[in-house]
């Protein structure tokens, strides 16, 4: 026994010390740029900068195109997986609906701005096609760009959740003789009001935070996210400000924690799913297919632009077929040296996030420790949840700048484990909770140690979780740019800090060719991992057959 509280506390040791160091000090050193002025408490950064126009109109923006997109956001959300859930198309149009609704999250959001410039300028693709120029530039553009960025968030929260609602509520709405409103009220609105809210919360909350989309398709309309990368990289830094901006960001983190509480009452649990056949409906079929094929349509084509543009000659003078634009990236030592940064980053993030998530699940899913102390791993991954990445990102460069961490490999993956723990970890926790709670006694009774349990029993079978949670930190470690923006040098840039760079000189042929190599990268990457992650799944259960 003494042996196993004391292979768990070491666990909890690590996990709480990782978080100390690159959590809870950058975000103190973080307040005392904001707060000290000469050695002194002082609250003058923050009145010269919220006194100031600029900051009151970033912000008013911010909050308009957020709120805008979130609404429009979680209403595509929802017509996607309600389209998957409770119509009877072909099981090949769902699969393509769930793809090409999880489709954006396999790119950076800073790719969505060019490919909505390339596509609606006046030489875009889709102006060219039509004949007819759509004005992209400023709210338009930012509206689209978050639509685009935050639909996979929100889709997946819905879908998720209408899976666990029971048909069976429709069926007996429709025989106490409620008409289709009301039964689609009662069976399928009421169980995802706290969803649906969620996902709009989620969805302003990405939106408001995001710096990639502003950066290409902003124009003159300034948000919140663009006006702390001019105070912390522009031509003139002022860390001081920076730090009262980055604050401010935080705020909707602070509120979006009181909100989300409050909803879990809204949470609906059924305590059976039962089977139910939908009835069938061409009408309501034919409906959701073609409005599904229309949502698919408009994003698909936005990103057509990236197949398009790297294999012409040049656009938009050159239409004919060329791969020069690919040979030429290919055989640039600079630009192929990024990609492989950008894999061994996303590896070792992998690697070492799914270490730190898997950690902080044992210890407060398989474990004995004191409640207390497990809730406040709890704590951490919801504070994280609502830590915005470009907040993180100057958080560490105010903390390691001069440090030997200082635009370093490693500061870059520490990052990048730290800003996307939540999802993993909760992953990992719901898989290990499901789990028989006896193992652990019965090795325990037959002479083996905690750890040794752990390793020989419970680890093979959350083998399929651990593969999604390295899928997850892979894929998000290749597309992020807020996060490590302020933390890469010139020796360790990756791709999508390198897009920012070539679109100051205008580059965009290069920037689609590496957009390209992250999004097939990331598609192979989810295809291996959610096969493995199957395999180990469906193994799992027919071991479980054989037993029974």
């Amino acid at each position: 026994m003494k042996r196993k509280n004391y292979e768990i506390k070491i666990i909890y040791a690590i996990v709480l010390a990782v978080f100390l160091v690159f959590l809870i000090v950058p975000f103190i050193k973080l307040l005392q740029q904001a707060f000290l002025g000469d050695g002194s408490f002082t609250l003058s950064y923050f009145q010269d900068v919220m006194s100031g126009a600029k900051f009151i109109k970033a912000l008013k923006n911010s909050l308009l195109v957020s709120i805008t997109s979130a609404l429009i956001t979680t209403v595509l959300a929802f017509i996607l997986a309600y389209t998957i859930y409770y119509t009877r198309l072909p099981g090949i149009w769902k699969k393509t609906v769930n793809f090409v609704a999880l489709l954006p999250m396999l790119l950076p959001t800073i790719t969505y701005g060019f490919a909505i410039i390339y596509s609606f300028g006046k030489q875009g693709l889709l102006t060219r096609l039509f004949g007819h120029e759509i004005y992209m530039y400023g709210y338009p553009g930012l509206t689209l760009g978050y639509v685009i960025y935050t639909i996979p968030t929100a889709f997946m929260l819905i879908y998720n959740t209408m899976g666990y609602i029971d048909k069976k509520f429709g069926l007996v709405s429709k025989l106490m003789g409620d008409n289709a409103l009301s039964n689609f009220n009662i069976s399928v609105l009421r169980p995802l009001w706290g969803t649906l809210a969620t996902s709009m919360i989620q969805s302003f909350f990405l939106s408001f935070t995001d710096f990639g989309i502003p950066a290409s398709v902003g124009g003159r309309v300034n948000t919140i996210a663009g006006l702390l990368y001019e105070e912390m990289l522009g031509s003139i830094p002022d860390f001081n400000r920076g730090a009262v901006v980055a604050i401010a960001m935080l705020m909707p983190s602070i509120i979006s924690i009181a909100i989300l509480k409050y909803l879990e009452k809204y949470n609906i649990r059924y305590n059976k799913i039962s089977a139910v056949e939908l009835q069938k409906n061409p009408v309501r079929d034919t409906i959701f297919g073609v409005v599904t094929a229309v949502i698919m349509l408009g994003m698909l084509s936005i990103f057509a632009v990236i197949f398009v543009i790297p294999f012409v000659q040049e656009w938009p003078y050159q239409i004919s077929f060329s791969l020069e634009h690919v040979k030429s990236v290919l055989s640039d030592p600079d630009l192929l040296g990024v990609y492989t940064n950008s894999l061994f980053v996303a590896a070792m993030t992998a690697i070492i996030g799914v270490l730190l998530s898997y950690g902080a699940a044992l210890v407060t899913a398989r474990s004995t420790l004191n409640a207390k102390l497990k809730s406040v791993v709890g704590a951490i991954a919801l504070v994280i949840n609502t830590i915005p990445g470009m907040v993180l990102g100057i958080a560490f460069m105010l903390t390691f700048t001069g440090t030997s961490l200082q635009s370093t490999f490693i500061i870059l993956i520490i990052c990048d484990v730290v800003h996307y723990f939540s999802t993993p970890y909760l992953m990992v926790k719901n898989s290990l909770s499901k789990m028989n709670a006896s193992w652990e006694t019965t090795a325990m009774l037959m002479g083996d140690s905690w750890i040794k349990t752990i390793i020989r029993v419970v680890t093979p079978n959350a083998m399929s979780t651990i593969l999604e949670v390295f899928s997850y930190y892979f894929v998000n470690a290749m597309v992020t740019i807020s996060a490590i923006i302020f933390l890469a040098g010139a020796h360790t840039m990756v791709i999508t800090t390198k897009i920012k760079e070539l679109q100051y000189y205008n580059k965009f042929n290069e920037v689609f060719v590496l957009s390209v190599l992250i999004l097939v990268t990331n598609i192979i990457a989810k295809y291996v991992f959610g096969w493995l992650a199957n395999r180990k799944s469906n193994k799992k259960s027919n071991n479980k057959k054989e037993k029974n």
